[in-house]
């Protein structure tokens, strides 16, 4: 497990953090600019509106909806200086350094990737969640909760 697999499995614990997903919109959005452009809106989100020592709308700065990448800040609470405090202790009042920005960048993208990657494997495992039932229904068990 690395760090940001720590962390992710941390934030899914919270009921708020967890309840963030990609939809069909932010999906289709990130297969048309590819993961490296929008790794780089990344890096220009956090650098202009979490990098500086004070940001003046601090816990407003970061829209709800629209971007992918605003949706993954929320869901990794990299949203706001209070919430990188609160999750990372990450002091408030100090810009972040270049490391930092890597580590929340690192963070959104890892988030980004898994739930790209999760959606696959739930539609899998669906599949295979039919073919077992199928199969138990020909010899005529009963497959339970599924």
């Amino acid at each position: 497990m690395n760090d940001y697999d720590f962390y992710l499995n941390r934030l899914s614990q919270s009921k708020f953090r967890a309840s963030f997903r990609l939809k069909d919109k932010g999906k289709n959005y990130i297969n048309e600019k590819g993961l490296q452009t929008i790794k780089q809106h990344a890096y220009d989100f956090i650098s202009k509106r979490l990098a500086p020592a004070y940001i003046e709308n601090d816990g407003k700065q970061t829209p709800m909806r629209g971007h992918p990448v605003f949706i993954a800040q929320h869901a990794t609470a990299t949203c706001c200086r209070g919430c990188l405090f609160k999750w990372y202790k990450i002091s408030k009042g100090v810009a972040l350094s270049d490391k930092q920005i890597d580590f929340v960048v690192g963070l959104i993208m890892a988030w980004i990737e898994k739930q790209l990657t999760n959606n696959w494997l739930n539609y899998q495992l669906f599949f295979v969640k039919i073919k077992i039932f199928l199969y138990n229904k020909k010899d005529g068990t009963k497959f339970g909760n599924f």
